[in-house]
């Protein structure tokens, strides 16, 4: 596998910070919907579960996106550590075309395959 030239790593560099404040913003968002339901509100009980149910979406959300924002950081530090481009389980190249697609992806193709069978 060929290695990343310095050009590939600053545009793949760029959309990650990209993705890092959107993934940022998308938390903070999630946090606000995320509050607690006050079950001492004059509001009807379909109302209080339609409250609850938002509440949950947003905390899954924000879940989610911290997840997001977990991968997007590890791979910046990849990239400054010089480490980026390379598998962290194998430590082989990971296909250009792969970070392309998820600048994030800290696993390549067959090692992302292997995780997902277990």
């Amino acid at each position: 596998m060929s290695e990343l030239t310095s050009q590939q790593i600053a545009e793949l560099k760029k959309r990650l910070l990209e993705k890092r404040d959107e993934l940022e913003k998308l938390v903070a968002d999630a946090a606000a919907g995320a509050k607690p339901v006050s079950l001492d509100q004059p509001i009807g009980r379909l109302s209080r579960m339609d409250a609850l149910q938002q509440q949950s979406m947003s905390q899954a959300s924000r879940e989610a996106a911290m997840q997001g924002l977990e991968q997007v950081r590890a791979a910046l530090h990849r990239i400054a550590s010089g480490d980026y481009g390379f598998c962290i389980a194998c430590e082989e190249g990971i296909d250009p075309a792969r970070l392309r697609a998820r600048p994030e992806a800290p696993l390549c193709l067959d090692c992302q395959a292997g995780r997902e069978r277990k």
